[in-house]
């Protein structure tokens, strides 16, 4: 029994537990999400997150000894962002010949994301430091965090609000789409990536390289507008 417990003291420290802990928890919902017949509500990203939430509680281990290990999962989002361009070179030309549609999608998506949030945010009582956390909910997390801190809000409150929007968007967004009557794979990418970043991207790509190919595109041009644009936007609201 000695043994047992040196041997758990030695691996709930160790950075290679919680690597394996990240890859075992996706995997498992992976495999709950296809055996579902991919629901939209058993989103792997959300129910890795709570295995590992779980795990972590029932260990009493802390976020910073958890990301020793998880930092190595988290170091390939670079090149997982960047691959990102292999779908929307495959679909060059309809990009192109999108261009202008793309332009005013995504300016009056990302207006949309912002002026949402911030205006159901202040009606509920939000202080100016949670409005400037919540504004950029709809952007990927390290520019949304980046925004954040310069408005004067909470980047970690902030990363939250990111993570949760993604989910919601990849679980919801492809219902709401189709209960509107929006068919093509090209506006149904652009509204997912504007609306839910990478989340939301890695569920259009499941669904249809088209979509998906908009969807990264939306995800970035809409990192870049919200980062233009919120600026500007807070010092005329505030």
């Amino acid at each position: 029994m000695d043994n047992l417990q040196e041997t758990w003291v030695y691996l709930s420290a160790s950075p290679l537990f919680h690597l394996t802990l990240t890859l075992v928890a996706f995997q498992a919902s992976s495999w709950l999400f296809e055996k579902g017949g991919r629901n939209p509500l058993l989103n792997p990203v959300l129910g890795a997150v709570i295995l590992v939430v779980v795990v972590l509680l029932a260990t009493k281990t802390d976020y910073a000894t958890y990301f020793e290990g998880a930092q190595f999962v988290h170091f390939l989002l670079g090149p997982a962002t960047v691959s990102l361009a292999v779908p929307l070179y495959r679909q060059w030309r309809l990009v192109r010949r999108s261009a202008l549609a793309i332009t005013v999608s995504l300016l009056c998506g990302s207006l949309t994301a912002i002026l949402t949030a911030v205006g159901i945010a202040r009606v509920a009582g939000g202080s100016v430091e949670v409005l400037a956390s919540i504004a950029p909910k709809s952007v990927t997390a390290p520019v949304a965090m980046a925004i954040a801190e310069e408005l004067g809000g909470v980047p970690s409150l902030t990363a939250v609000l990111v993570i949760v929007t993604g989910i919601l968007g990849a679980m919801i967004g492809p219902m709401v789409l189709t209960l509107v009557g929006v068919t093509d794979w090209r506006a149904r990418g652009l509204a997912i990536g504007t609306a839910s970043h990478g989340i939301g991207t890695a569920r259009a790509l499941q669904v249809n390289e088209t979509a998906g190919a908009f969807a990264g595109l939306a995800m970035g041009l809409n990192a870049l507008a919200t980062a233009l644009l919120l600026p500007l936007l807070w010092g005329l609201l505030f």
